[in-house]
């Protein structure tokens, strides 16, 4: 028995090692070719693949075509799952892949029905660039055939990848409208809810547009706002919900809400910090020998691999200027083309604009017969549309999605009328491949004009070219509203012709199903301007941002930190702007520091805090206890004041209370905090002191549950969290998928915004021209795969902060592509 049993055991460890080489074997396999001669059907001349130490990719071909099909080549070898996350992303496709978990994102990315608005419309998206979005296709194709195993996400899943088709590569582009823009459009709903349950004043103190930080290139400043007196709000005379004395917890709108992790997720969650990104430039005026320098740091969620692929292409091309392509940066694998970078004649850089791009309509279905319900004046004809999603290991899903000509329907009222969408991301121009011509263009008045024609989710866009001129202007669609209309209320549709629908007070609300238009920008330009910035916050006034509209835009802080850094120095070079990206003085939080001081004798537990806040660096460092300390007390200060405001509406709509995000809150929340007046002060408490000091109890017992306070650092709460997406998924995977766990300087309120797993997904900083001199990392390196040489190659470049080169190294491996 026992010489069985040691039989049994050596043969149970043969089969784990034989096992543990083939799926060594299989890793190995799936490994990207990175030199010698590959065939790749198409071409119509060789093209070379050069990798430098870091992964990025120079690329030269004959010709555009041959660029793009070679680029596709290189994308699916490198990123293949990642491709595939973006397009199931926006066409609702996840559950194939993942199984039922994926189901509830799926049911609520297929009501935009993305997939089939993109093949309806694919000739006229593409329009002369099909040909390359077609060898882009195929070279993908090509990549993924070429490997000697299937990319190992999809070993670890069971499932075999499907063939990268055209209108992938659009659908790619319509992930980022998800990433970027609320597809459920749910503050603004949660706004509307809200307003009949609220006195006027008081709305309007909750919804005030801006704060002291403001900081628009064009307009004046808002301000901070004026508290409304005890005869127009008086929140201990207005109703509260059931026991509010205890518990003050609000329920945050859908669409505002931190989202649960997932592994398909395009932004991981970020502990409530908004996509978006840095990007100022500074004028030849500026600079020692008259080049223009663009600086761009986009924040999104963070991952390894990163979003972004470096990458460095090449052609002769007689449209361009000297008659040759040579465009470097970053690119997004699925889509053909640099997304930001420099072409040596003109560079860009984007942040997310933060408009108003989706508007409600308020309907009445029409009954079976066409005609208007009883007591109804008018009817919306309604759509019905079945889809059907597939389920891995499970039987397939139909979905009816239903559509008004406003858009699809997203809820129905209790009275049977309708609440359809219309967002610009579903209208014909929301995505084209513009965006590929920046490659040509030979300076600023070229590369404004193509903006004029050019689709994507709409950024603030930033331009410098070679002769030193900069400009910004937004990038992408606006909606094109009739005079009159109300951006804000949903829109009571009249009937099924054009006409001016009613507000119910008998004035004429304007709206009609809008088109959009990407060349009604507002611009901002030298000479006029030799120095721009935007940072998601609020850019234009006036007219202008009556056009674009507030689609919750951020606080003003690091708008107006980025602004006065600018603003402090008369010459500039890329170094300096790479200084700017990399601030993280907290110029917001030295005020709830000198506050919270001021506060000590008001409570023990104020005292505490206050002692620990005197370790004060002025900055979002790792080591700093009292930024921790500052940072949480001011947000449970804000939870306190946004739940006595909300009280009233909570109280009248109970469980269908939801609150909406209030970006601008800082704008309230300070003067109340410094006038302390009885009227505005939340019905849960006796005192403001009380208040102070109950926020403090709870960042106290908050942290002190891991250990004394003041050993409670900002490192130990912001430490790095980038792994795979499939890092949860296998044993030991944060240990073998994921960065290093480096303590972050860094927040959401200074320029380096950084969390564990959101910050900076690039830091660019390019002179176009000067390209040597340029700058360019990024976390999470270029590989996806583990076993590749650049996986998470330059990440520590850019934890540091350490100035990498913007041009690809020396080559370490050639790969050459032949037809």
């Amino acid at each position: 028995m026992r010489r069985w049993l040691w039989r049994i055991v050596l043969l149970a460890a043969v089969l784990a090692v034989l096992l543990a080489l083939l799926a060594w074997w299989l890793l190995r396999a799936s490994l990207p070719a990175l030199d010698g001669e590959v065939a790749l059907p198409g071409l119509s001349a060789p093209v070379q693949v050069q990798r430098d130490a870091l992964g990025v990719v120079t690329i030269e071909a004959g010709d555009e075509t041959d660029a793009m099909r070679a680029l596709g080549f290189v994308h699916a070898q490198e990123r293949y799952f990642e491709m595939d996350l973006l397009r199931r992303t926006a066409a609702g496709e996840l559950s194939a892949l993942f199984g039922p978990v994926a189901l509830d994102l799926d049911r609520g990315h297929r009501t935009h029905r993305m997939r089939a608005r993109v093949e309806a419309r694919l000739g006229d998206i593409a329009g002369e660039r099909m040909p390359q979005l077609v060898a882009y296709a195929e070279g993908a194709n090509a990549g993924l055939a070429a490997l000697r195993a299937r990319p190992w996400p999809y070993l670890l899943l069971r499932r075999e990848p499907e063939p990268w088709r055209p209108s992938d590569s659009v659908l790619a582009g319509y992930a980022m409208y998800f990433d970027l823009q609320d597809a459920a459009n749910a503050d603004e709903l949660a706004l509307w809810r809200l307003k009949e349950h609220l006195p006027p004043p008081l709305y309007a103190l909750l919804t005030h547009p801006g704060s002291a930080w403001d900081a628009p290139l064009q307009g004046e400043p808002f301000g901070d706002a004026t508290l409304p007196g005890p005869d127009e709000v008086d929140l201990r005379r207005l109703p509260a919900p059931a026991g509010a004395e205890q518990d003050g917890a609000t329920t945050v709108a859908a669409g505002s809400a931190r989202q649960a992790w997932t592994p398909w997720a395009t932004t991981p969650p970020a502990d409530g910090l908004l996509p978006g990104s840095n990007n100022f430039a500074v004028a030849g005026s500026l600079t020692i020998d008259g080049r223009a320098i663009v600086a761009n740091d986009m924040h999104l969620g963070l991952r390894a691999p990163n979003v972004w692929f470096r990458a460095r292409l090449r052609w002769p091309d007689a449209a361009a200027p000297g008659g040759q392509v040579d465009v470097q940066g970053v690119t997004l694998p699925g889509l053909p083309a640099v997304v930001v970078g420099s072409n040596g004649h003109v560079a860009w850089g984007f942040t997310n604009s933060y408009g108003d791009y989706a508007d409600w309509a308020l309907e009445t279905p029409c009954a079976a017969s066409g005609a208007a319900r009883p007591g109804a004046t008018a009817c919306a004809a309604v759509d019905v549309h079945r889809e059907r999603i597939a389920v891995a290991r499970g039987e397939s899903v139909e979905l009816e999605v239903r559509e008004t000509r406003w858009g699809p329907v997203l809820h129905e009222l209790d009275d049977g009328r309708l609440l359809s969408l219309r967002w610009t991301a579903h209208l014909p121009g929301a995505v084209d491949l513009g965006l590929a011509g920046f490659a040509r263009v030979a300076d600023l008045d070229q590369a404004l004009a193509l903006a004029d024609r050019t689709g994507i989710p709409t950024q603030n866009l930033v331009l410098g070219d070679r002769h030193g001129r900069i400009a910004w202007r937004l990038l992408g669609p606006l909606p094109v509203r009739a005079d009159g209309c109300n951006p804000v209320a949903p829109t009571p549709l009249a009937d099924a012709r054009d006409e001016p629908a009613y507000d119910g007070a008998g004035e004429a609300a304007g709206c009609t199903p809008w088109p959009v238009a990407s060349n009604a920008s507002p611009l901002a330009a030298s000479p006029g301007h030799d120095r721009l910035w935007t940072a998601n916050a609020r850019v234009a006034g006036g007219d202008d941002l009556a056009r674009i509209g507030d689609g919750g835009y951020d606080l003003g802080a690091r708008a107006s930190r980025i602004r006065d850094l600018l603003q402090a120095r008369g010459r500039f070079t890329e170094a300096d702007l790479l200084a700017i990206q990399l601030d993280d003085r907290a110029v917001l939080m030295n005020r709830w520091r000198e506050l919270l001081r001021a506060l000590a004798d008001e409570g023990p537990t104020l005292r505490m805090l206050a002692e620990v806040a005197e370790d004060w660096e002025g900055r979002a460092s790792p080591g700093s206890a009292g930024y921790r300390v500052v940072r949480a007390w001011r947000l449970a200060v804000h939870e306190r004041l946004r739940d006595g405001l909300l009280a009233p509406a909570r109280a009248a709509m109970g469980e269908r209370f939801e609150a909406p995000s209030l970006r601008q809150f800082e704008g309230v929340a300070w003067p109340l905090v410094r006038q302390r007046p009885a009227h505005l002060l939340p019905v849960r408490f006796a005192t403001w002191g009380e208040l102070f000091e109950d926020a403090a109890r709870q960042v106290h017992d908050e942290l002190t549950a891991h250990g004394p306070l003041h050993e409670r650092t900002w490192g130990e709460r912001n430490t790095a969290a980038i792994c795979h997406p499939l890092a949860r998924s296998i044993p030991l995977g944060r240990r073998l998928l994921c960065m290093p766990p480096d303590p972050l300087p860094g927040d959401s309120m200074v320029p380096r915004v950084q969390g564990p797993a959101f910050g900076a997904s690039e830091r660019m900083v390019v002179a176009p021209g000067h390209e040597t001199d340029g700058i360019l990392h990024m976390p999470g390196g270029q590989s996806g795969h583990p076993l590749s040489p650049f996986w998470g190659a330059g990440h520590d470049d850019w934890v540091q902060g350490r100035a990498t080169p913007f041009l690809p190294g020396p080559p370490r491996h050639t790969l050459a592509l032949r037809p």
